[in-house]
């Protein structure tokens, strides 16, 4: 207890310093790429600050070896390339999942970007950083909301077009976070989802992606994050109590099945649910597997 209380003020002061350090720097470069809008000139600065998004990840992860006692095992069932397109598929547990992204992705894959939530844009240094890096802030609407503002219906979607365009020219990773939401066992209850450890999948946005980019991407990475005999990872991590990480990943293919119009295509929407519950249903599996 007493070694917790001392490494979580100078852990955390580690963590803030080195996002503060990084996020300044990718915000003053992303301001430049505004001001002079020529197209080779902002993808020399976004090479550059995609060089400092991965140096912020690695650092990260450095940190948590150095204040934790740690094992973080990966395994991936493939090789991987940094001159190929790829779709992640991942469970959400905690903030601390996208460092682990961040620092998995550094050395084997082109730089991702994730789909965020819009509140998290005036988050100090990530929100700004992030729009400066070209990542989509998606906005979420609940169905009674859509119901009562039928103008909306579809703008989630708008956007992930909007952004998939983007990534046309150059290989890209994008990570969806199918869940929509971090999982925590009051949201789990909640909601009734049928899987032990994970929430309920939301089909909507991979689907739509596979169709705008589907072409592009090599290959999906099936991404499972567990946080073996930890509960609050992010405080158990600042504070050197987290013993153990599992990244595990699953290369599939990407077929012309998983191609098809999700919202207007009863038959695909079915299907294509039918897929990913499928692979819920295996990563509760190993999630089980793990943490009991």
């Amino acid at each position: 207890m007493l070694r917790s209380i001392l490494i979580f003020p100078i852990h955390l002061s580690f963590q803030l310093i080195n996002l503060g350090f990084w996020g300044s720097l990718v915000i003053v470069f992303g301001l430049i790429k505004l001001l002079i809008p020529f197209a080779a000139f902002r993808n020399f600065l976004l090479s550059i600050m995609h060089r400092m998004y991965f140096s912020f990840g690695i650092l990260s992860v450095a940190f948590i070896k150095m204040f934790n006692r740690i094992e973080i095992r990966i395994e991936i069932d493939k090789a991987l390339s940094k001159d190929k397109w790829y779709l992640i598929t991942a469970n959400h547990i905690s903030y601390l999942d996208i460092i682990l992204m961040i620092d998995f992705c550094a050395p084997r894959i082109p730089p991702p970007k994730f789909f965020l939530k819009k509140e998290l844009i005036w988050l100090p240094f990530v929100g700004i950083g992030a729009w400066a890096l070209d990542m989509p802030f998606m906005r979420r609407y609940s169905r009674e909301f859509v119901a009562k503002n039928p103008h909306l219906r579809g703008k989630d979607i708008e956007t992930t077009k909007h952004y998939c365009e983007r990534y046309i020219d150059k290989p890209t990773t994008v990570i969806n976070f199918v869940e929509g939401t971090r999982f925590t066992l009051e949201k789990h209850a909640k909601r009734k989802s049928p899987f032990s450890h994970l929430m309920r999948p939301k089909a909507g946005g991979i689907a739509f992606t596979l169709s705008a980019m589907g072409n592009l991407f090599s290959n999906i990475l099936d991404i499972t994050i567990a946080y073996p005999n930890s509960r609050h990872p992010m405080m158990d991590m600042l504070s050197g109590r987290m013993t153990k990480i599992i990244i595990d990943v699953t290369t599939l293919p990407v077929t012309q099945e998983l191609i098809g119009d999700y919202f207007n295509d009863e038959h695909f929407q079915a299907r294509f649910q039918t897929w990913i519950n499928t692979l819920w249903e295996k990563k509760n599996a190993r999630m089980r597997a793990w943490m009991n």
